[in-house]
């Protein structure tokens, strides 16, 4: 056995342990969590959201208000904003994603070959962002009804209207002063500011 530089001797076993050492690759950083989508069956979000808590998975369904006909009646209730489709966060290298799949209420994992495909960043959060306290999406950015609003696109551009109604899907009506009367226009509330 040859001395190594601090005078002791070096046996074969030791050679080989650190030649091993010296040829393992660093540990990677694993990719960071994403949002993927997976198609829901009908009607099945709230199971599919609850069976995935259990997995240890973060499930998101976007919700806004519906209105409903059923036996002669108007019914306003929560609904998915994708019906049929949720959002999950997960790390593909760390989490056991394909347990997804059969998780009761999932169809499947939207994939791109054999491997989920992520949606783009920032989509899902900007969902979330816009997530009320009632955990429905609010498009209104704080608008109310009444407020004076400056229209910033579209044929009516720049002017000043009062915001008549909004819709939780984010359209509103404005009543725009136009010859000598209101006219009422439907626009996204995305071309709106309110104003004081």
């Amino acid at each position: 056995m040859p001395p190594t530089a601090e005078g002791r001797h070096v046996s074969s076993a030791e050679k080989t342990t650190s030649k091993a050492t010296a040829l393992s690759p660093e540990p990677t950083a694993a990719p960071a969590t994403r949002w993927y989508a997976a198609g829901i069956f009908p009607g099945k979000e709230r199971v599919a959201e609850r069976h995935l808590r259990i997995q240890g998975f973060e499930p998101f369904v976007p919700r806004c208000e519906k209105t409903v006909r059923h036996a002669r009646r108007l019914e306003t209730r929560s609904a998915a904003y994708f019906p049929g489709y949720m959002f999950i966060a997960l790390d593909v290298a760390l989490q056991r994603w394909r347990s997804i799949n059969g998780t009761f209420g999932v169809r499947s994992l939207v994939m791109q070959g054999d491997r989920p495909l992520p949606v783009p960043s920032g989509l899902v959060e900007r969902f979330i962002a816009l997530t009320g306290r009632h955990g429905l999406l609010d498009f209104s950015g704080g608008l109310a009804a009444g407020a004076s609003v400056r229209i910033l696109s579209g044929p009516f551009a720049e002017m000043i209207g009062r915001l008549d109604r909004l819709d939780p899907a984010g359209r509103a009506r404005v009543l725009v002063a136009i010859m000598n009367g209101e006219i009422p226009v439907d626009l996204d509330t995305k071309d709106l500011v309110a104003i004081a």
